[in-house]
């Protein structure tokens, strides 16, 4: 019998939930049970992409955005309802490894689901928070509750990062180490069929704001399009003029879509750059207004000539297509670390 691990990603959008595929799959293919823990769109992504994979409804943190910028401010004041949810989710561990009879925790920045009864891992790629102030006592903070942790895993390279300095700029615990770069793709074609795709994702409500304005822009434009929405509990999929738009793809399905796109439309979420890395694409970055960790790594990569960054409310589709040429987009970079890693938690449960 394999070890039975729980998986909980965070519920602030997909990103945490799509890099945890990898894992999930590296668990199951070397005969370990893992079992799902999330809520929300996160749990549904992940049931669809593993139906037969044990799962629980597990309340996350139930962050909302602004209905403008104000993300700094709104954080500030979700402060105690997270502070609670952590402590509750802390206690609720201890019955959870009674009932699925747990042999270690995989947390994907869930900062409660820590425990002295059995291994518990923290992984996360923002070592430091960005923030317009205060980032120094933040990473401090946020080193105090990695230090719970008996392992925590950093998905990036060591050297040449994909996060900057999210997960570069301060030294790292004792505790943690980098992992390699997690994406759930490792498909590459040279078989180009569509000029443009385009991911919407993150929290609401500003990932209506970008749907509605994506697919008005995709009207008037000139070549073909692919429109994935974000919708996991959705099965909307049609045709309009030469754009297709759908809800919801599969893993296998989005890395073939991805794969055959001239130019990819998405969120600077940094599982999204992870997948774009894995398979060598070229993206527009739209950052979520507010969201000050997209906003860095845009900004980033649109410094270094490598993907143009647009804000949204800057958004112009036939100007992200025409100037595409003007950045050189990821070379490829492919990563198999963390499954050694995996390996070495898996071998040292007792």
């Amino acid at each position: 019998m394999g070890r039975r691990i729980l998986i909980a990603p965070l519920d602030w959008g997909l990103g945490h939930a799509t890099r945890c595929i990898p894992i999930i799959r590296h668990l199951l293919e070397t005969g370990n049970e893992p079992i799902i823990a999330a809520s929300g769109r996160p749990l549904l992504l992940l049931q669809s992409e593993f139906p037969d994979v044990e799962s629980v409804d597990f309340e996350g943190y139930n962050i909302s955005y602004p209905e403008g910028s104000g993300m700094v401010w709104k954080m500030f004041k979700s402060t105690p309802h997270i502070l609670r949810r952590i402590k509750e989710e802390h206690s609720e561990l201890d019955e959870m490894i009674d009932q699925l009879k747990l042999d270690a925790v995989i947390s994907d920045n869930r900062f409660g689901l820590h425990t002295k009864k059995i291994p518990c891992v923290y992984m996360t790629h923002q070592v430091m928070i960005k923030a317009p102030f205060f980032e120094t006592m933040l990473y401090r903070m946020h080193a105090d509750y990695m230090r719970k942790f008996t392992q925590v895993w950093v998905p990036d390279f060591e050297e040449n990062g994909l996060s900057g300095d999210l997960a570069h700029k301060f030294p790292l615990p004792r505790n943690a180490e980098h992992i390699g770069s997690l994406s759930r793709f490792v498909f590459s074609s040279d078989n180009l069929r569509t000029d443009v795709l385009v991911i919407i994702s993150g929290p609401e409500p500003q990932r209506t704001r970008f749907e509605k304005l994506v697919l008005n822009q995709l009207k008037n434009f000139d070549g073909t399009a692919v429109a994935v929405l974000g919708k996991p509990d959705k099965a909307e999929d049609r045709i309009e003029g030469r754009v297709r738009v759908v809800s919801h793809l599969n893993a296998k399905e989005l890395e073939k879509q991805i794969a055959a796109a001239r130019l990819v439309v998405s969120r600077s979420g940094y599982s999204t750059i992870m997948d774009l890395s894995a398979l060598g694409k070229q993206a527009v970055f739209v950052p979520t207004p507010g969201q000050t960790e997209q906003e860095y790594l845009a900004q980033k990569y649109h410094q270094d000539g490598t993907h143009m960054m647009m804000k949204q409310r800057d958004f112009q589709l036939q100007k992200a297509w025409d100037k595409r040429s003007d950045f050189s987009g990821f070379t490829q970079r492919v990563s198999a670390e963390f499954k050694q890693v995996v390996d070495a938690l898996v071998t040292s449960l007792p």
